[in-house]
């Protein structure tokens, strides 16, 4: 698990950064060129001007466009939820002068300032990664028969989209759901955990922390 790296960042062009999760919450402003986001809320086209918002442990890859791209990312508040993950800066130059003298203050800017955009890419492997997100108990068989996919078919395409299989993409979202909920909800975990598309309590935990580096357990106490 990586934290974000806050501050500017130039990557070169046709270059891929693999999939990688961030413990916080942050904004990622592009301030030159582009690139593909394939994450935990399926894919995105980002250009000059957007604004990427990533909830805490979201993983995602990037593919780069040339001549590459710079970013600027910032931090958002502890364990902030976007509900948008993309939008439109009013004002990207504003940004940047408030985040060399006062990061928070930029965050604030941008986050009033900002128009949602809409992000979707309509292919067969972004509705499978939004199928799941929307449906922890879905049946990666029963999805592919019902596209018209072979399952070696599904399981491939979407790893070179995505960079993982989908099953472990299913367990991922599945893992991020049940952190979320047991974080904020006063449910019982058992109840959580079945919700949440795991065959039992202790597999949610242990996917919890692997993913969080915390116990859904510990997590609901700090939140007490």
């Amino acid at each position: 698990m990586n934290h974000a790296f806050f501050g500017r960042r130039y990557r070169g062009g046709h270059t891929v950064l693999p999939r990688h999760r961030h413990a916080p919450s942050y904004a990622a402003l592009v301030l030159s060129g582009g690139y593909e986001e394939a994450g935990d809320r399926g894919r995105l086209r980002a250009q000059a001007g957007d604004i990427v918002l990533h909830g805490a442990f979201e993983a995602h890859l990037n593919r780069y466009d040339s001549p590459g791209s710079e970013v600027l990312s910032l931090a958002l508040p502890a364990l902030m939820e976007p509900v948008a993950n993309l939008l439109q800066a009013a004002d990207p130059e504003m940004i940047v002068r408030l985040a060399e003298r006062d990061a928070r203050e930029a965050v604030a800017f941008l986050l009033e300032t900002s128009k949602p955009l809409p992000c979707r890419i309509a292919d067969w492997p972004d509705e499978l990664a939004h199928a799941l997100a929307h449906d922890p108990h879905l049946r990666l068989q029963d999805w592919a028969c019902e596209q018209g996919l072979a399952d070696a078919t599904v399981s491939r395409g979407f790893r070179q989209v995505f960079g993982i299989s989908p099953s472990a993409y299913r367990a991922q979202i599945r893992g991020r759901m049940a952190w979320q909920r047991s974080s904020g909800s006063t449910d019982q975990l058992a109840s959580v955990a079945l919700d949440s598309g795991f065959c039992d309590q202790a597999h949610m935990t242990r996917t919890v922390r692997d993913l969080t580096g915390q116990t859904p357990g510990a997590w609901r106490r700090q939140v007490k």
